[in-house]
């Protein structure tokens, strides 16, 4: 383990044996800061025994240490999994540690930071490296988006959650090598949590979507939102809603877009009676094509929108549909 020291750590984070692509995304820019600094690439890989960790070594990493038990890490529990990566941490002394800002990511994280004694900068959207030091640079939004903060930690590893969605997935290379390490499973280690019944929640995949149509407060009452999803039914694509809508009842928080809810960059977006407040805007503008249906000629969406229509949306919505079914 010695050859890793300093190097660069990114956790790949799985969800019922499946690689969360997250990850994927993570050892792009992780390989970038990497390649920069000189130093390795590794994934640490915790989860049930049936993952493939040679999908990580195809994505870039020069190593994978993993810890894989099915009885301990079958279902996400926060503490097992901070337990397990900091343990990771400890035999492995990275200088950075890259986790993704998903639910889970978000969660875990600030445990793993506590429980390692070192800072964390939360749901980065860059990394650079400093120069002169050699230290990780991080980039975040803040205050409503409106300045970008740059960040250097002092204590180590340093420490970031990266959102989701922000980098491209590193490309598969079947000629790229690395090792595979296996690493001992904490000795003690109190689980906390017991599954003892699943319960589905509403199922909308924002995040992946390639068409998102969503309501704002221009919409008058919760009905209003089966016009939306007969136009996103006709697209081939989901409902999402503006903050108000979703704090309203309209729809459940499945299908926020915003900087408190999901980041979405779908090629379409549709934003139906949408104002355009920065924390809406936050989570959409890297949409490929906006548009935007608004009666208020001066509502900040139309200020990144790729064609605005200015009408009521309760008859620009059903003429789309008329012309989307070619009546």
């Amino acid at each position: 383990m010695d050859n890793y020291k300093g190097c660069v750590m990114i956790y790949a984070e799985q969800n019922n044996g499946k690689i969360h692509p997250v990850s994927y995304e993570l050892l792009n820019k992780g390989g970038e800061v990497a390649r920069k600094k000189g130093v390795k690439l590794i994934a640490a890989l915790i989860g049930p025994m049936e993952i493939d960790e040679n999908e990580l070594i195809r994505r870039g990493a020069d190593a994978v240490f993993t810890v894989k038990e099915d009885d301990t890490y079958s279902f996400p529990d926060e503490n097992s999994y901070a337990n397990t990566l900091v343990h990771m941490v400890k035999e492995v002394s990275p200088d950075i540690l890259l986790v993704g800002a998903t639910n889970f990511g978000r969660s875990m994280g600030p445990k793993v930071a506590s429980l390692l004694g070192c800072g964390l900068t939360a749901d980065c959207t860059a990394l650079d490296v400093d120069e002169e030091d050699g230290a990780l640079i991080q980039i975040r939004p803040a205050f409503s988006e409106n300045i970008l903060a740059h960040i250097k930690s002092k204590n180590f590893p340093q420490m970031a959650t990266i959102r989701f969605k922000e980098f491209d997935e590193a490309p598969i290379n079947e000629d790229h090598e690395g090792e595979i390490i296996e690493v001992s499973k904490p000795v003690s280690m109190l689980q906390l949590v017991e599954v003892i019944n699943e319960i589905k929640t509403e199922q909308v995949d924002l995040v992946n979507a390639s068409v998102v149509v969503t309501g704002g407060k221009g919409l008058k009452s919760k009905d209003d939102f089966k016009m939306l999803n007969e136009l996103a039914t006709l697209l081939d694509g989901v409902v999402g809603a503006s903050r108000p809508l979703v704090e309203e009842g309209f729809l459940g928080k499945a299908h926020q877009v915003g900087y408190s809810g999901h980041r979405v960059k779908p090629n379409l977006y549709i934003a139906c009676g949408v104002s355009g407040a920065a924390q809406h805007i936050a989570g959409m503008k890297e949409s490929q094509y906006t548009i935007a249906i608004n009666s208020d000629p001066s509502a900040p969406i139309f200020n990144v929108a790729d064609l605005g229509i200015v009408g009521d949306l309760y008859e620009v919505i059903p003429e789309l549909i008329k012309q989307l079914k070619g009546e």
